[in-house]
């Protein structure tokens, strides 16, 4: 095939096969699109808006009393970011003393109890006006990280709480990690409800992923020891944390004031920059969203001792008694309060360890909440270089002490993001209810059974190549594409996925922008009824473009007539060597056929049809080998017969129809199928839009079928 480029891989398993090629075909028209599609642009244009308020709350004590100063103006205070001064464009003073019981005893919702599904974000949406001058108090109990005794005293704090200390302001929520981040309470001034929120936890163990994986302990040992490394599954389980952490900050996004966060742990542990992302990301979120964090060691007060806990073996050699692995133990001890206390120090909050009363962490809780301002400003400096940018917050008061958050994580664009955070944004646009249309993307799954009852499903994406941005490098344009997609099954649960990273090298004299990049990759699955998603993104600005679609996979078994995916192609690949697949269903003959997605043909192309009907005949399991040829069993399969052919129709006129083509073997033995390629060339044809149909008559099993799709053939390159 002349003038076509392609970039090809082979992945190491068996379901996935990938490759990218440069086709020589024009933007495909709207009406010409795969079905499914959720990213054509609709008539009009699409508004964004984009907001970078900042917001910080701020408590103004008296320096010698330490009551609360009230009554101050939005004059009164003044803001600067990087010793710049700031313009506040919004002020609000909050007084939880003021505050009024709500009516009853039911929750913001109006309910006898939110169920533990609710979202948080949702419900304070509805209610955010009846918020007001309330002390709101999340109470999140981390069970992965609690042991079975710790769980518990936290649990008799809690409840300490609620019957004693708990005021007519306070609205409290409560939130566990487990096997799932899970809501059990709603926002509630409702003392029962919450009782039974922190009353349901069974306190007999560990409940989540990667229970126990944060360890105090890392004893020294000589040597000739070995010592199990969980600094892996530590990452995990730290990153799992902290990202329940943030998904709280960004569901409470929608309430202006400040929430608090009384946060229960057993210790989390930070290797080194492994789990940094995910904290800087955290910590963001909660200051973004105006969320202070009250860290609580469960741990309470801790006696370490050089020779370990029941947890660890005995020692060996000499650390006990050089004083090594006392040391080791501190430093243990200390690496899993560190996390939880810069999660407290940069979001305002304050952390509590070593102690084993809990009530100072509720009394701090609500201390810092009683009265406070809350400061809004939109920073002068535009850059979204995701930098610390630290704060000076004054008030012009004498004898006054104020406290607030030192700073937070400007936001991040594209070429500002660490690889990490880019294969988090990858992910989360994958998760998303919502679909990415900065860059266009089309998807076409296929269908084709294999050996084993199940069926391959062979899909290719296409991404306009003018929407790709190169970079010139010596005699070739460069550029990278991000594609990350996976199949969900009816329930939504997660059966596959896909995620790679395509390099691109074109020769400066193709003409990119009017060709079409086509990716391919493939599922193994059952018959039935799946989900489909994908993104991609390009890598120089970083833009996102995704397709999702459902898509049936017929049971074949119960079809009259047996047969795949009709494939339109406009080019095939010669496979040869490493590149050959032998599980793809797309090559046949050695070559493997390229689906054009949008139907679109040039008259100087040919379309290049592909197909394969299973079980042909009466007694299509009897396969006629040479060594069987004179068997019964032979004679009777040779009354096999399949007859096909391709039509294009033009309003209700034939305008072209292939030869005849009969079949009374299988081709392709080891999935009992017969397979069909057709060449049409479109140089007769006049521009315009055709019906195309494909007849396929299974003559001695007495079944056929018609199948139709949509042509468009228009002038030469």
């Amino acid at each position: 095939m002349s003038g076509m480029l392609r970039f090809s891989r082979v992945c190491g398993t068996r379901s996935h096969w990938l490759a990218a090629l440069l086709l020589g075909v024009s933007l495909m028209p709207a009406p010409l699109l795969a079905q499914g599609d959720t990213t054509a642009a609709a008539p009009g244009f699409t508004l964004r808006v984009q907001t970078d308020l900042v917001l910080t709350d701020v408590v103004v004590r008296d320096r010698k009393t330490g009551a609360p100063v009230r009554g101050l103006t939005r004059d009164d205070f003044t803001i600067l970011e990087g010793g710049k001064p700031q313009r506040l464009v919004s002020f609000d003073a909050q007084d939880v003393d003021q505050a009024l019981r709500l009516p009853g005893t039911s929750t913001l919702s109006g309910r006898a109890g939110a169920p533990a599904a609710t979202a948080l974000g949702a419900s304070a949406t509805q209610q955010a006006a009846a918020l007001r001058d309330h002390r709101l108090i999340v109470l999140f109990f981390d069970t992965t990280s609690l042991q079975p005794d710790d769980l518990e005293r936290v649990q008799q704090a809690a409840r300490d709480y609620v019957n004693k200390s708990m005021q007519n302001a306070d609205l409290v929520s409560v939130v566990s990690l487990g096997n799932t981040l899970s809501l059990d309470q709603d926002f509630t001034a409702d003392k029962q409800l919450l009782l039974r929120a922190i009353n349901s936890y069974s306190g007999g163990g560990n409940q989540g992923f990667g229970a126990g994986a944060t360890s105090t302990t890392n004893q020294v040992e000589d040597t000739t020891a070995f010592t199990a490394d969980e600094s892996e599954y530590n990452d995990i389980n730290t990153d799992r944390e902290l990202f329940a952490i943030a998904a709280i900050a960004r569901a409470l996004g929608p309430i202006n004031q400040k929430k608090s966060l009384l946060y229960f742990s057993g210790g989390l542990q930070r290797d080194g920059v492994e789990n940094q992302a995910s904290l800087r990301s955290t910590i963001n979120a909660a200051v973004r969203n105006n969320l202070s964090i009250y860290s609580v060691d469960a741990r309470g007060l801790q006696a370490i001792s050089p020779l370990g806990d029941a947890s660890t073996g005995s020692l060996r050699g000499n650390a006990a008694y050089t004083g090594g692995a006392l040391q080791n133990n501190l430093d243990a001890n200390f690496n899993s309060q560190e996390v939880l206390a810069t999660l407290s120090s940069d979001t305002g909050g304050k952390a509590f360890f070593d102690n084993n009363d809990f009530a100072p962490a509720f009394e701090q809780v609500q201390n810092d909440t009683a009265s406070y301002y809350v400061l809004g400003f939109r920073s002068t400096n535009t850059a979204r270089d995701g930098a610390y940018r630290k704060l000076e917050i004054r008030v012009n008061r004498p004898d006054v002490k104020i406290s607030y958050r030192p700073g937070y994580y400007a936001p991040a664009d594209f070429r500002h993001s660490n690889g990490e955070q880019r294969e988090r944004d990858l992910e989360a646009a994958l998760n998303s209810d919502l679909p990415e249309s900065d860059m266009p993307v089309y998807l076409e799954p296929f269908f084709f059974r294999d050996a084993t009852g199940r069926y391959n499903m062979p899909v290719s994406l296409l991404v306009p190549g003018s929407q790709i941005p190169f970079n010139k490098g010596g005699d070739r344009d460069k550029a990278t594409l991000d594609v990350i997609g996976n199949v969900k099954d009816a329930k939504g649960h997660v059966l596959q996925q896909v995620r790679d990273t395509v390099k691109l090298a074109i020769s400066q004299t193709e003409q990119v922008t009017r060709k079409n990049i086509e990716y391919s990759t493939g599922f193994t699955l059952p018959a039935g009824t799946y989900h489909l998603k994908f993104v991609v993104r390009e890598n120089e600005g970083g833009k996102l473009g995704s397709f999702e679609t459902d898509v049936r996979v017929p049971d074949l078994s119960k079809a009259p007539l047996r047969m795949s995916s009709v494939v339109l192609a406009s080019q095939r690949v010669a496979q040869t060597g490493k590149e050959h697949r032998i599980d793809n269903p797309l090559v046949y003959e050695g070559q493997q056929y390229i689906p054009n997605l949008p139907h679109v043909f040039t008259r100087d192309q040919s379309v290049y049809f592909f197909y394969e009907v299973y079980d042909p005949g009466k007694y299509a399991k009897v396969l006629a080998t040479d060594a069987a040829a004179s068997s019964p069993a032979a004679k009777e399969a040779g009354s096999m017969h399949v007859l096909t052919s391709i039509e294009l129709l033009r309003g209700n006129q034939k305008v072209f129809e292939s030869p005849l083509v009969e079949a009374r073997t299988v081709n392709i033995a080891g999935r009992n199928a017969v397979a069909f390629a057709f060449t049409v060339p479109l140089a007769s044809l006049s521009d315009g839009t055709y019906t195309c149909q494909v007849n396929v008559i299974d003559d001695a099993g007495g079944t056929f079928a018609f199948p139709r799709t949509a042509l468009l053939v228009k002038g030469g390159k």
